[in-house]
């Protein structure tokens, strides 16, 4: 019998997500098929960042050269400021990111909720100019905006059972395997391929964040040149396996050059929003006024 009152859940859970699971891009207006919340996604990542960054940190190789982590720090400090006028919301994001050392992976990621990764592999690989590193965590921070993780959790949590997939909806007495299972497909979602509906979203929002950041629009180009060498024309290597390079990219983003020109060449103060420095598996404090002047 208890089985059975199961199985009737999932089924009304399988309904649900296939009658609720469309959603808009809350920046672009595309419509997205989710079923897992940005809550969730965010609560979830929280965790999976620190169960998926606790082995490099243990090792030594979390954060580890000050010089690199300052230079990644103060890129991203002032590209968080132009996210939240995307997103006002985002400002209660608790915001991270770390350097991981690691000089043969070439990449780097944002996890729902602003928890960001970057490998020194990119530095090694590219040799990239500060315009350039802008463009990568520009690229990563506009996934974060456009729920595109959310999406991939979606996927992954399709591939993991309706009965896990009914707790989530319904919550059910099973909601903490359904919890293992989000978590799960947080860390999952920074593995599978971005769609190319999804790349484009980030390659647009990127550029922009980056330029009004401060940061030349046209180092969008050369990122794309230099990656092209670096992991062979073929797209072979970490950032590319996330990441699906199409053969107009480059023109694209060159394309957008000149509508981004003018944010860039913006003559007033850019913003910057203040990381604080906290021990991995630390909690911060959200706080909204960190955005301040630039320095």
């Amino acid at each position: 019998m208890r089985m059975r009152r199961f199985a009737a859940t999932v089924a009304v859970a399988a309904a649900i997500a296939g009658l609720s699971g469309c959603q808009t891009n809350p920046v672009t207006g595309r419509s997205q098929l989710i079923f897992v919340s940005e809550d969730s996604a965010i609560a979830q990542s929280k965790q999976a960042y620190v169960q998926m960054l606790q082995p490099f940190a243990k090792a030594g190789k979390l954060d580890n050269d000050p010089a690199v982590t300052a230079r990644i720090v103060a890129i991203t400090e002032r590209l968080i400021p132009p996210a939240i006028a995307y997103r006002p919301e985002t400002k209660d994001w608790e915001w991270s990111v770390k350097v991981i050392d690691d000089p043969k992976t070439v990449n780097a990621w944002c996890m729902a909720g602003g928890k960001m990764a970057f490998y020194t592999g990119l530095i090694v690989a590219l040799k990239p100019t500060d315009d350039e590193i802008a463009q990568v965590m520009g690229h990563e921070i506009a996934h974060a905006l456009s729920k595109h993780q959310a999406e991939k959790m979606s996927q992954a949590m399709a591939t993991q059972g309706a009965a896990l997939g009914a707790s989530i909806f319904l919550g059910s007495k099973y909601g903490a395997a359904a919890g293992v299972a989000t978590m799960a497909a947080a860390q999952v979602a920074i593995t599978l391929p971005n769609s190319r509906a999804a790349e484009t979203e980030a390659d647009r929002i990127g550029i922009e964040l980056a330029a009004r950041a401060g940061y030349d629009p046209r180092a969008a180009v050369t990122l794309w040149q230099k990656m092209g060498k670096a992991t062979g024309s073929a797209g072979k290597g970490d950032f590319f396996s996330t990441h699906p390079a199409p053969e107009r990219r480059q023109e694209r983003l060159a394309e957008l050059v000149p509508q981004m020109l003018p944010f860039f060449e913006d003559p007033r103060p850019r913003p910057v929003f203040k990381l604080r420095t906290q021990p991995l598996a630390a909690r911060p404090v959200s706080d909204p006024a960190r955005v301040a002047d630039a320095r």
